[in-house]
């Protein structure tokens, strides 16, 4: 079986223009169990090497072998974080940044071995200011957790990513989610870092200033970065004011085309959605299952709107009169929060209820994003591939900004439908780079996706990304193997 870390066979004219070059060497440690015996002394019962804890510390969401670090630990503070970088530093021993292990894309294992510094008990939140609309919380403070803190001020931070992640992780892999078209992503939400370089050096980026021009944009480089230049320990993030009001609902389509084009159309109207979730027939079913839902099992919209009571309202109806020009509708939508959140609950359990379409089935989650203008060609070709290729992927997607996922249900130990999948995910990437889009959206590159960064970017970026890790990490320290290799 071809892994996810190997070359890709068959890529035709793509491979011509661009190789995949190998792995780079793994750091060589100078002596792996001085740097460990060091740690575990510092540590005590916040360091592990229990078998276990080291294989959950590299699970993975995909088909990407579970690859454990040597040993886990568990700092509380920045500064024991710079502790453990430097002793790993002199001894060239790879450290891994861990926040919940969500990641889908093999970001947390550890193929060279190394330290993996879990930021879980980093859970302050230092300072919210309420009147600036941003807040400095520690990595290892999740979304929800930051939400809770925020309930009484009126603010809430926006980034939904589904999975209740780390702030910390969430930073490091430029997270999104449902609620990117209209408030971004967390390159947009991040003002400044507190970042552990390489060198074990504490670094601060960024300040609360709304915009600057001094300097390169160093947060921005650290936000994507998977780890690979630094491990962020606090972070600076935009908050926004909780609307007046919140309209939601769902609304049917003939077709994914026609729900696409509803999208589109919604999007060039200028109106302000601030959620805009396709589920195709498939993953309808498959919510119904799971959820305890009675939803009709076709092409659907899960729309939500943001403002106050007037101004949410006009923007359903407007909707549903465009959904109507092309078809779709009813759309039904109400406030009433109960109702939104079981909704939006269901949607977000949308990976684990396709399961419920193939039980015993291994599920491999995966996304590309195109400009939305080819929303509706891209998801059309990718479910004609599907059924050409025999397979079954119920596609969910955050069409507002033109980024879709099929979470592929197959079994593992069938060589010729694991060949299948291969070919498929090979032609998918294929199908967004060639309509001028991205082989992820918002998954990241980890390990699973590095054989196709030569594929989307020329060799001149290839050699700047490579050029800024060299300088940053000149010892390939920082979570080697992944994203630039």
């Amino acid at each position: 079986m071809t892994t996810p870390s190997d070359p890709l066979p068959g890529l035709g004219a793509w491979a011509d223009e661009t190789e995949t070059p190998p792995p780079p060497p793994a750091p060589k440690s100078r002596d792996l169990g001085a740097a460990l015996a060091e740690i575990a002394d510092h540590f005590g019962d916040r360091y592990t090497e229990n078998e276990s804890t080291r294989q959950q510390h590299a699970h993975t969401l995909t088909w990407t072998q579970n690859e454990p670090p040597d040993a886990v630990v568990f700092p509380q503070t920045t500064e024991e974080v710079a502790q453990i970088v430097k002793i790993c530093a002199a001894h060239r021993v790879p450290v891994i940044a861990f926040g919940t292990g969500t990641s889908l894309e093999g970001h947390v294992n550890a193929p060279m071995g190394g330290v993996c510094v879990d930021t879980s008990l980093m859970k302050r939140i230092i300072a919210i200011h309420a009147e600036d609309l941003d807040c400095i919380v520690e990595a290892g403070v999740t979304r929800k957790e930051l939400n809770d803190a925020l309930r009484h001020t009126g603010l809430f931070f926006p980034i939904d990513p589904g999975a209740d992640a780390s702030l910390g992780g969430m930073a490091s892999t430029r997270a999104s989610g449902t609620n990117a078209v209209r408030y971004g992503t967390m390159k947009d939400n991040v003002l400044a870092l507190t970042v552990v370089t390489a060198s074990g050096e504490i670094m601060r980026t960024g300040s609360r200033a709304r915009k600057s021009s001094a300097g390169y944009d160093l947060t921005r480089l650290f936000v994507g970065a998977e780890g690979t230049l630094g491990i962020i320990t606090q972070i600076t993030l935009r908050l926004q004011g909780l609307p007046e009001s919140i309209v939601g609902g769902v609304c049917p389509f003939p077709s994914v085309k026609a729900a696409c084009d509803a999208t589109i159309l919604t999007i060039q109207s200028g109106l302000p959605v601030a959620r805009i979730e396709l589920l195709d027939a498939l993953a309808v079913r498959s919510v119904n299952i799971h959820s305890k839902l009675d939803l009709p099992e076709t092409p659907m919209l899960l729309v939500e709107f943001h403002g106050t009571d007037a101004s949410a309202r006009e923007q359903a109806e407007r909707f549903g009169e465009i959904a109507a020009e092309l078809g779709g509708g009813p759309f039904t939508f109400a406030s009433k929060p109960e109702k939104r959140t079981k909704l939006w609950q269901a949607r977000h359990d949308a990976y684990w209820a396709g399961f419920t379409l193939r039980p015993g089935a291994k599920g491999l989650a995966t996304d590309i994003c195109v400009p939305i203008s080819r929303l509706a060609e891209c998801v059309t070709q990718t479910q004609d591939d599907m059924a050409a290729s025999n397979l079954i992927g119920p596609i969910i997607g955050h069409v507002g900004d033109g980024n879709f996922h099929v979470n592929l249900l197959f079994d593992i130990e069938d060589a010729e439908e694991v060949s299948r999948v291969e070919s498929f995910l090979e032609r998918l990437v294929e199908r967004g780079l060639s309509m001028d889009g991205t082989c992820t959206g918002e998954h990241g590159v980890g390990q699973a996706k590095l054989k196709y960064m030569a594929l989307e970017h020329d060799a001149p970026a290839l050699a700047a990304m490579r050029a800024l890790k060299s300088a940053l990490d000149p010892a390939g320290i920082m979570n080697p193997g992944k994203l630039v290799g």
